[in-house]
């Protein structure tokens, strides 16, 4: 049975202060944020009522707004209640959660000044972002042709919807060719992340390397998992990495809201093991969200 559209759903909407209908929380199509692309978003996790993070999610999307030139007109308090209330309406207990900001409609052109800044935030139920069995027996990933951009280029450090348009265009290269998602090379023709995830890999010695986050998110998770391996005494080292060295990897996982920890079996023609250290940081990120940890039967 095909999954109902994100739009012809039951349950509310927060939008501007008040719930609304689902499919009644609609935008005009002359909104600037569709033409122009000013708008940015979070996503966001409830693990058995808990939204984790949920402050931190918050103040990013507060400041993704700021670099974008605009203010959302909510304070960090009222915005955590409003994600809390979406789903608490929708009895969201395990679930994903969106809160968008964006500019309306007021002028149309390439100046927004006089644009009325609008915020909404849905909550549904989303077990995982790769299906299960994806996931235990790790991602297979294509390196894409489009690269992440300069931060003099574009606004990197903001959670930005028109910055994503080039990973649409890579997911869809990569599962158009048996992949399930692509890694992105950044402007130098480092290595960058995924899709929608940071990238960790194994390198053999024992520690954890992941390209430093200069010209893409910080993700949260990303700190998160980074705070988990140095609890367990794993040395966590931010540097460049090049594509060349994908073949000493021998083990390789994702981070995300929606990913978790993801572990990844191959890049391009380069293959990884479900190894130690990615089931162990599955594991202990399983613990820190509250979250049932499923079992690695593939990697056993």
């Amino acid at each position: 049975m095909a999954a109902t559209s994100y739009d012809d759903r039951d349950g509310q909407i927060w939008f501007d202060g008040k719930m609304v209908q689902w499919r009644d929380a609609n935008v005009h199509l002359l909104s600037h944020a569709l033409h122009y692309g000013s708008s940015v978003f979070e996503g966001e996790r409830m693990y058995a009522g808990n939204i984790f993070k949920l402050r931190e999610h918050t103040e990013r999307l507060l400041k993704s707004a700021e670099i974008l030139g605009f203010e959302i007109p909510y304070s960090a308090e009222q915005i955590d209640a409003a994600c809390i209330e979406a789903c608490e309406v929708n009895n969201i207990v395990d679930g994903y959660i969106r809160p968008i900001a964006w500019r309306g409609s007021e002028m149309m052109a390439i100046s927004a000044q006089q644009n009325t800044v609008h915020l909404a935030i849905a909550a549904w139920e989303w077990p995982s972002y790769f299906s299960p069995e994806a996931r235990l027996k790790g991602l297979r990933l294509q390196t894409s042709k489009w690269k992440r951009p300069s931060p003099e280029t574009e606004p990197v450090h903001a959670k930005a919807a028109g910055l994503y348009m080039i990973c649409t265009l890579s997911k869809h290269a990569a599962e158009a060719d048996g992949f399930d998602d692509s890694l992105m090379l950044d402007y130098r023709g480092q290595v960058a992340e995924a899709t929608g995830a940071n990238i960790f890999f194994e390198m053999g010695d024992g520690k954890l390397h992941t390209p430093t986050p200069d010209c893409f998110l910080d993700g949260i998770t990303r700190r998160t998992v980074i705070d988990l391996a140095k609890r367990r005494g794993i040395e966590v080292i931010e540097r460049v990495i090049m594509p060349d060295e994908l073949a000493n990897a021998t083990q390789v996982f994702l981070t995300g809201t929606a990913a978790e920890v993801t572990p990844v079996s191959a890049i391009d023609d380069h293959t990884y093991t479900v190894g130690e250290i990615t089931q162990q940081m599955i594991e202990d990120y399983d613990k820190e969200v509250g979250k049932p940890r499923a079992k690695a039967s593939a990697a056993e």
